[in-house]
């Protein structure tokens, strides 16, 4: 049986963003139970995809990827105690993977989205990544400018005003070089989200990302063993 995202999980959320205290979602939990259940089933469909070309994704279990409701609130200015988004992280786990490039399903009414590299990762590994793009510039352009990974995925990330210490100011990757974080974003549409081929268009996706993955994890690799 196909799974695929219910309305109920999108109506959930929207629900909870109007309702966001704890009197509220105490009396709703099934609802979240609900549409947790549902999210998690979806997941566990696409790591099964993914495993198919990606084997370090093959022992995820959904329910250890999936991140919690419940915000930590200490340091924000913003009280409201839960999210109102269900994510889940497709990343190999470890002491030595932590960090590594990975996948990401953000599902939230309006606001979801699809993302894969890597977010926050250590200084040693930053630095590796940026070594090998620049001195693999030529198989890192070849990979961000296939025409099915460019008409789908855009590079984001926080950037440096300057090219970093440690790299020629002239180099021509410089611009490249100068990001902070390595990750690529794809938007959904609601519409994009209930499609009853969910599960197995975020596959396609996520499988155009994966060299991209690759190339990041070779370089996170090379500084762990250092």
């Amino acid at each position: 049986m196909k799974n695929v995202i219910n309305p109920e999980t999108l109506n959930f959320l929207s629900t909870l963003e109007i309702n966001n205290n704890r009197d509220w979602f105490n009396e709703n939990k099934n609802l979240y139970l609900q549409a947790k259940e549902n999210v998690e089933n979806v997941v566990n469909e696409i790591i099964s995809g993914v495993s198919e070309f990606d084997k370090s994704v093959e022992r995820l279990e959904a329910r250890n990827c999936i991140f919690r409701i419940y915000k930590d609130t200490r340091f924000s200015k913003d009280k409201t105690p839960y999210k109102t988004n269900i994510g889940a992280s497709l990343v190999e786990k470890g002491p030595k993977t932590l960090n590594n490039a990975g996948y990401y399903v953000h599902l939230e009414p309006g606001k979801s989205f699809l993302a894969g590299g890597v977010y926050m990762t250590e200084p040693k590994n930053l630095k590796a990544i940026r070594e090998k793009i620049s001195s693999e510039g030529e198989d890192f352009l070849k990979i961000l400018n296939k025409k099915s990974f460019r008409d789908n995925l855009e590079l984001q990330g926080d950037r440096l005003v300057k090219v970093p210490q440690g790299f020629d100011k002239e180099n021509p990757m410089g611009d490249y070089l100068k990001f902070k974080q390595f990750t690529v974003f794809h938007p959904l549409s609601d519409e994009d989200v209930l499609d009853e081929n969910f599960a197995k268009n975020v596959v396609k996706l996520f499988k155009e990302i994966y060299p991209f993955n690759q190339f990041l994890n070779d370089a996170i690799s090379s500084s762990n063993l250092n």
